[in-house]
């Protein structure tokens, strides 16, 4: 949650296929793409397959599923011309 609030941008190398083994793994990448792509992170990734086939775990299949749509949605032009949504509140300012 910081590092969406804090930065526009993410790069993150070497994303490798996850299968029933990396299921937790799996889920916290899930839950990394959900938080940046609420946030209107620019997430900028090298892997080692396409959106739809990182995830081998049946048992995620269908949030991954989710998780690949949201990773193709965020190379588009519409996504990549949206604003940074840092969610954060001003404290100094008055209510």
């Amino acid at each position: 949650l910081q590092i969406a609030r804090e930065f526009h941008t993410v790069f993150i190398s070497h994303i490798p296929v996850m299968g029933a083994e990396q299921g937790s793994a799996a889920q916290r990448f899930i839950w990394m793409v959900d938080v940046f792509y609420d946030n209107r992170v620019k997430l900028v990734v090298s892997a080692s397959a396409m959106p739809h086939e990182l995830c081998r775990n049946s048992v995620q299949a269908a949030e991954f599923a989710r998780t690949a749509s949201r990773l193709m949605e965020m190379q588009s032009r519409d996504y990549l011309g949206l604003p940074h949504h840092s969610g954060s509140v001003n404290l100094n300012s008055p209510a």
